[in-house]
């Protein structure tokens, strides 16, 4: 026979776990719905496709200079990593961080700054805006 004791034993573990899990899944449904409200406000501020910018980025290159979350190969620190650039005040340092000089620097960056080691790298003006969503979608 099981006594009390052992039985409330069960019953904590059982709300331990309970409660445990409760919060991984209520965690989980937040994480969901911040990137689901990122990716909607990186479309609208970019005016491109969010889901495109991990292949663009690996085509390009920029895997090869930059870590970007999501995007594999990507760990390289020649240039700056570049998660979190939607809290970034300028771009490359040179510029405001806003979704068209972003798209410009992607596009054109000797236009932004002729110094600039990051490459042309012939990345068209929809691709760039593909990727400058990616890149406000991550936080």
């Amino acid at each position: 026979m099981i006594s009390m004791r052992a039985n409330s034993g069960w019953k904590g573990a059982f709300l331990v776990v309970a409660l445990s899990a409760t919060a991984i899944l209520v965690y989980g449904g937040y994480t969901l719905k911040a990137a689901s409200e990122r990716r909607a406000a990186a479309i609208a501020i970019a005016g491109g496709e969010p889901d495109n910018g991990p292949a663009l980025l690996a085509r390009y290159g920029c895997r090869g200079c930059h870590a970007i979350p999501g995007v594999a190969g990507a760990g390289n620190r020649v240039g700056p990593p570049l998660n979190g650039l939607g809290d970034s005040v300028y771009i490359a340092g040179v510029v405001p961080n806003t979704p068209d000089n972003l798209v410009r620097w992607i596009e054109k960056p000797h236009e932004v700054d002729p110094r600039t080691a990051m490459p042309a790298t012939g990345i068209s003006k929809s691709e760039a805006r593909d990727v400058a969503a990616y890149l406000y979608s991550l936080r």
